[in-house]
């Protein structure tokens, strides 16, 4: 009948990894059959290019397989991925080093932040068809194959891609968006006329955490290296402090909130407590809580806190109101194509980009 949204039917999959489990998954092994470094698409509609990970290490671990493509499940809807945004989270779960690395099995396909088009969906979905285009950040903390042509993901974790930006903007939302967002509103609950501190406030998080603390009418104070401090202020900074040459603590009034993305280097979070009101809150990334902070938090009345980001569909639904509002704007400063993950990895490891990096899925 017209108009009706496309069903998968569901097979077994017959062949199955050492482990006993379907082939093609995220953190599955690939078939090494059939290894295609420079394929320009999909040799059939059963594989798919995948960008994987056969042990922990260096970005040189990074390689483009053939791997079976996924099949959604009944509240699934599979994605034809546009475009892989790329997170620090990537390579320190590809290193072996972040505390989450045991939540997944090699060989892995790293990647969260998606954007694509819904190829099909699966029974129950009643939110998307086929032809939509969606952007998300699904399964986190759990593997998801972002690095990839194809995702499926349960179809509440994805929300209408903004219809004023690309499929390579859009990638770069999910998970630095959603970090700012559930922060700023859900955590803090900030409020018109408190002061908020964005620490890395050029990176992929900072930059979005900005525009939307001043969105949310607070005034933002922004630390970066000093060549950012323009940029910055045209998001909305009404202050901004190089990190690399002042004490921020030393040339700032005190704030409500602090948002730190620096975590434990050279002592911010703990230091952040000291530009911090009482009652105030400091909440603390990507390491979580230190026992120095918890400490001097509660020697100064200030609250501290850590947070993990979750999928989140309707925080994705109003960012792409805003963006398509003109009242955030999303910073790409390079694309690489999914061969490339590699050298998008050392870039990114650096620490010197400007907002964020994208894989395009369909070079």
């Amino acid at each position: 009948m017209a108009g009706m949204v496309r069903q998968l039917s569901f097979r077994p999959l017959t062949r199955t990894s050492r482990a006993g489990k379907p082939w093609g998954l995220p953190g599955l092994p690939p078939r090494s059959d059939h290894v295609r470094r420079r394929m320009t698409m999909s040799v059939s509609e059963t594989t798919m290019r995948a960008v994987t990970l056969a042990e922990f290490g260096g970005p040189e671990r990074l390689a483009v397989t053939e791997v079976r493509r996924p099949e959604p499940l009944p509240t699934e809807i599979l994605v034809r991925v546009h475009a892989a945004g790329i997170n620090p989270v990537d390579w320190k779960v590809r290193d072996g080093k972040v505390g989450l690395a045991g939540l997944y099995t090699l060989p892995l396909v790293l990647g969260w932040d998606v954007s694509g088009v819904v190829e099909a969906v699966g029974p129950g979905v009643t939110t998307f068809r086929p032809g939509d285009e969606v952007y998300g950040m699904p399964w986190f903390p759990r593997a998801a194959g972002g690095y990839a042509e194809y995702v499926t993901a349960p179809s509440r974790q994805f929300a209408r891609k903004p219809a004023s930006v690309g499929h390579v903007e859009a990638a770069a939302l999910p998970l630095a968006a959603l970090t700012a967002w559930q922060g700023l509103v859900d955590t803090a609950r900030v409020t018109a006329g408190q002061r908020v501190l964005v620490h890395a406030a050029a990176g992929g998080v900072g930059h979005l955490a900005v525009q939307f603390a001043r969105h949310l009418g607070a005034e933002v104070v922004a630390t970066a290296r000093e060549p950012r401090h323009a940029w910055l202020k045209e998001l909305g900074a009404a202050q901004t402090i190089d990190y690399t040459r002042e004490r921020f603590e030393e040339v700032m009034e005190p704030v409500d909130v602090v948002l730190d993305l620096m975590g434990r280097v050279d002592d911010t979070d703990v230091r952040s407590v000291a530009v911090t009101r009482p009652g105030g809150l400091v909440i603390s990334f990507p390491e979580g809580v230190s026992e120095a902070l918890a400490a001097a938090g509660a020697a100064a009345g200030v609250r501290t806190a850590s947070m993990i980001v979750e999928p989140d569909a309707p925080a994705l639904a109003a960012i792409a109101e805003l963006v398509d509002a003109g009242a955030v704007r999303v910073e790409v400063e390079r694309t690489f194509p999914l061969g490339e993950a590699a050298e998008a990895h050392r870039l990114g490891a650096a620490n010197r980009t400007r907002g964020k990096l994208v894989l395009d899925a369909t070079r």
